[in-house]
């Protein structure tokens, strides 16, 4: 979490003007914690079937971001792909165990997409927003192979100036586009190919958000980009390549049902057009779901402690529906944990099932 100033927080709050305020309000996260929790919306209780191994960079914030992936042929070995932000890559097995680990540096966000053309064959290209250059960003590419649960570096591409630090994948019939969000809110689209021996890509727009932005998560099947800007809100996007790029609110982090810092973003789809969106509502530990259908608020859950610890201060978040064995028959949500007990921070395992009965979603 940062201690940045909350300017444009209050300006969205009072209806999308973009206006400078002289000095800095404060923000929602420098309220202390318990009356952050008692002055947002009530937030029911879940509680996770499954966690990951910590990460291997101990005492530090260092692990940020899952994707998963769904083993359709055998749900129970599906895979978990997430960041240590201080290190590199990690992927898990659905009984937390590491499976692999590659040295990519500082990579932050994470996201994947299956069936994509990878040197002339199918496979999963995995995608991650890279930091080893701060003042230019990169987006780093990865084969993983669902056999060994290995990941093979395939190269970087341009991500634009800047600081990397969100990314989500998305596509259409055209192609396979990588967003990548920078520190400062600048979007850029992304058009990947990775037919070739190498990956190539092009910048081919670029939308802003007003301040430091990072959580995105991108519907393949309505051609919806939502991105999470820290102090203000819930935003959504056209995510055509040449759509319209100015941004739609869905939620302002009005410290009841968004609690500032608003952080990971993911999609539940359902049908064709319906489904929700859930943003981690970091402030005050909990995690806050919408209506894709219109926007509106559906209810908001913690992760608590039971069998396995709870969540706290979650940045990432990845959620797929879809049978993923015994624990998980009806899907799978997983979060960061920024505080792990003793142990260094790993990630949650839940059960969409849970979460939906919690909420009374169908």
């Amino acid at each position: 979490m940062t201690a940045s100033c909350n300017k444009y927080y209050i300006s969205a709050i009072i209806g999308f003007t973009f206006i400078t305020l002289s000095g800095c309000a404060p923000v929602e996260r420098e309220v202390p914690l318990a009356t952050r929790i008692a002055n947002a919306t009530p937030a029911v209780a879940v509680t996770a079937r499954g966690e990951t191994a910590p990460v291997g960079t101990a005492n530090a914030d260092a692990a940020d971001d899952p994707a998963i992936w769904r083993n359709a042929a055998n749900p129970a070995q599906s895979l978990i792909v997430g960041t240590d932000k201080k290190a590199g890559l990690y992927v898990y097995g659905l009984d937390g165990k590491t499976r692999d680990f590659l040295d990519a540096g500082r990579v932050n966000n994470v996201d994947l997409r299956d069936d994509v053309v990878i040197n002339g064959q199918k496979g999963i290209l995995v995608a991650a927003s890279d930091r080893n250059d701060l003042a230019n960003a990169k987006v780093a590419l990865f084969l993983l192979d669902p056999a060994t649960a290995k990941l093979t570096a395939l190269g970087k591409v341009d991500g634009g100036k800047g600081e990397a630090y969100g990314i989500c994948l998305y596509r259409d019939a055209a192609a396979t586009y990588a967003f990548i969000v920078l520190k400062d809110g600048t979007i850029n689209q992304i058009a990947l190919d990775t037919a070739g021996a190498a990956p190539t890509a092009r910048i081919v727009r670029s939308m802003k958000l007003a301040s430091q932005s990072e959580g995105c998560a991108a519907d393949d099947r309505t051609g919806i980009l939502y991105v999470a800007e820290e102090d203000a809100g819930l935003w959504r996007f056209d995510a055509s390549a040449t759509g319209s790029t100015t941004p739609v609110m869905i939620a302002a982090a009005d410290g009841r049902n968004l609690v500032a810092d608003a952080e990971g973003v993911a999609i539940a789809p359902i049908g064709e057009k319906d489904g929700y969106v859930l943003v981690s509502s970091q402030g005050d530990n909990a995690y806050v779901a919408y209506r894709l259908s219109d926007d509106s608020y559906a209810g908001r859950f913690r992760v608590g402690a039971g069998a396995i610890g709870g969540t706290e201060e979650t940045d990432g978040i990845d959620l797929m529906l879809g049978d993923f064995g015994p624990a998980y028959p009806g899907g799978l949500f997983v979060a960061q944990d920024g505080h792990n007990a003793a142990a260094a921070q790993n990630f949650k395992l839940v059960a969409w099932d849970d979460i939906a009965k919690a909420l009374g979603l169908r």
